[in-house]
């Protein structure tokens, strides 16, 4: 028998949204993990996964969104071929069966920056959402420390990134 496990590409995103009160941070209340976590899923066979982030925000907080592209090298002059928006990091978590799998497998996760638009969700949300501050993320104890770790890095970006 053999120890490997099955890896599946996931996407996720850190929604931010800027609001008069500076920039908060967008999670969903995941009712089977009990905890506040990124928008984000398994990335289907006719999508990549930055098309996949932006299909599970919608679903997942109701918001419109736009991808920031993470720091990653710029095409060469006539490369033929279009850029897809490169996530920030790409991590791999060892997860408990799910809906998609039946044992515990790994998720290569791409974990996107991603800006919420507009005044305010355009379609009913799946699940339960709420805008953090990064006060809040620091202090909340229904969420996970490498998420707390990457999205205090990311609150100390945000608005230059999101400017580009």
């Amino acid at each position: 028998m053999s120890d490997k496990k099955v890896k599946e590409s996931t996407a996720s995103s850190f929604v931010f949204r800027l609001t008069e009160d500076g920039w908060r941070l967008g999670l969903i209340w995941h009712p089977r993990l009990e905890c506040w976590m990124l928008a984000g899923g398994h990335v289907e066979n006719w999508e990549n996964a930055a098309e996949a982030a932006l299909r599970e925000n919608s679903e997942e907080t109701g918001w419109k969104t736009r991808l920031v592209a993470g720091p990653s090298s710029e095409l060469p002059a006539g490369a033929p071929h279009p850029l897809v928006p490169a996530p920030w990091w790409v991590q791999e978590l060892t997860v408990s069966p799910d809906n998609h799998t039946r044992q515990p497998h790994v998720h290569v996760d791409h974990l996107f920056l991603a800006i919420a638009e507009g005044e305010g969700p355009v379609s009913q949300p799946v699940h339960e959402v709420h805008w953090f501050t990064a006060a809040e993320i620091a202090e909340q104890p229904d969420i996970a420390e490498d998420l707390r770790v990457q999205a205090k890095d990311l609150f100390g970006r945000v608005a230059e990134a999101a400017a580009h």
